[in-house]
């Protein structure tokens, strides 16, 4: 159900669609809710409980046998607010039902298998919320920009890609992406904030200014991908990121329509209710006012 200030679901108004152009998006808008920072910070509040109780019905139906599972794609530039996210809007949730992965640059081993393998294996067990921060996406994106690859097989992963995500949903864990989008401006005002702030200054990278100067072939990459890999079972939602509020607030309400939509329901006892509650009560003690009085003592 979408939550209050909504005129539609984020799955609907975010999603990719034939036509869509990255190029005419607008970074700084708030599509599809009615309100500013004030209002969607409360409406923020009030997802919180909601996500929180579904959660805990999905790890308690994998704890009971069930094999169903969420995984959240992230996607972005560099400050895109992707971090951001995994903190406040997962952090509203029992840690013990969410696995976060972040996907750098592969290791000796993983240069050793098929691209897809590390992020098969990083796939959330039944039951749990799994993050991934950066994703598979990597690499037909930064990968392709920085030129990491030889020839040109993008045609080929992005097939690849869409395989391995209905393979995914088929297995019972479905895939939430999201692709996190700021302006040029937006993304040089945070990197300019990191600068003057110590507790930031190791989420700078020099590397992150010399990205900028490919912004354009970032864009290209990013549109192909959309237009690629936004299929009917695990489509792409753009959300615009300029504004951290609402990109936060449109990844918990899909989140929580995803969850929603899944019908998660508490397990039923698997042992006899009545025999439990009455085994449970012979232990309990005996409270003051139900104790049987005392005999009276006898006058002399």
């Amino acid at each position: 159900m979408t939550g209050q200030g909504w005129r539609a679901r984020p799955s609907e108004i975010l999603r990719v669609g034939a036509g869509f152009d990255l190029g005419g998006f607008d970074t700084a808008g708030t599509p599809g809710f009615e309100g500013g920072k004030a209002e969607g910070e409360a409406a923020m509040a009030r997802l919180g409980g909601r996500l929180s109780d579904l959660q805990e019905m999905l790890f308690a139906e994998g704890r009971s046998g069930g094999t169903r599972a969420v995984v959240l794609v992230l996607q972005g530039m560099d400050t895109s607010g992707k971090g951001g996210i995994s903190r406040h809007v997962l952090g509203m949730v029992d840690p013990q039902g969410v696995t976060v992965r972040s996907f750098g640059a592969p290791t000796a081993e993983e240069l050793r298998h098929h691209y897809l393998w590390r992020v098969r294996r990083a796939l959330p067990q039944p039951g749990r919320i799994g993050v991934f921060d950066r994703s598979h996406y990597e690499d037909v994106l930064i990968a392709r920009v920085e030129g990491l690859v030889d020839g040109d097989p993008w045609a080929r992963r992005y097939a690849e890609i869409n395989r391995f995500e209905r393979l995914t949903e088929a297995a019972g864990v479905t895939v939430v992406k999201c692709a996190l989008m700021i302006s040029p401006d937006e993304q040089l005002a945070r990197l300019a904030s990191r600068l003057e702030r110590p507790e930031k200054f190791w989420k700078y990278h020099p590397s992150d200014l010399d990205s900028r100067e490919r912004w354009d072939d970032y864009l290209h990459a990013y549109q192909d991908v959309f237009d690629a890999t936004s299929t009917a079972s695990a489509p792409w939602h753009v959300v615009p990121a300029d504004r951290k509020w609402y990109a936060r607030l449109a990844v918990t309400q899909l989140l929580v329509d995803t969850l929603e939509d899944m019908n998660l329901a508490w397990p039923p006892a698997t042992f006899d209710l009545d025999a439990e509650r009455a085994r449970l009560a012979a232990l309990m003690p005996v409270a003051a006012d139900d104790a049987p009085a005392a005999p009276a003592k006898k006058k002399r």
